[in-house]
């Protein structure tokens, strides 16, 4: 960070700039900056990668790079014979970690909070507020809060209808496409 590598990485700058996954390391990205920025990297075992950039409708959020200290036949063979598999399950994991870290749920054009999310699950197995107040560890009162501002955020006038539309758009974005 003090010696600004971000702005200079060929990796990071090739990410921000092109969804595609890549391959770098020494002599595959050109740039004399590039070059030293790798040779430092090598002594510390880093000299060859794949990096897979994952980019939204906003634009580049993150990568995943698998990097070895060497160029070796059988990881290069690996990265081209799965680089699609890769690639989905850099995309998977992304999006698990980001529904880990986050505190909002998106349903539709509507974001939830992570109680409310929570509280609505807990409704759709048919919890009351006494009981899903118990399993949370906050009080009935609470969860009822909870439940009428997902209503309010969902358009709906019961929680019954608000479980019915979490439902129906967790299933349709489930199913396969045509």
């Amino acid at each position: 960070m003090q010696r600004h590598y971000e702005r200079l990485d060929p990796v990071i700058i090739q990410a921000l700039g092109h969804p595609d996954p890549f391959e770098w390391g020494l002599g595959i990205l050109p740039s004399s900056k590039s070059q030293e920025l790798f040779e430092e990297a090598a002594r510390f075992g880093i000299r060859y990668g794949f990096t897979i950039p994952i980019h939204d409708r906003s634009g580049p959020v993150a990568a995943v790079t698998f990097a070895v200290d060497e160029r070796r036949q059988q990881f290069e063979r690996t990265i081209h014979e799965h680089a699609r598999v890769l690639q989905l399950m850099a995309l998977y994991f992304h999006a698990h970690a980001r529904r880990k870290i986050s505190n909002n749920q998106l349903v539709d054009d509507a974001t939830l909070s992570r109680r409310e999310a929570e509280c609505l699950e807990w409704a759709a197995q048919g919890k009351s507020a006494w009981e899903i107040g118990t399993i949370l560890g906050i009080s009935r009162h609470t969860v009822s809060t909870y439940l009428e501002n997902a209503k309010a955020k969902l358009g709906v006038r019961t929680v019954v209808q608000a479980v019915a539309r979490v439902t129906a758009l967790k299933s349709m974005r489930q199913q396969p496409l045509p």
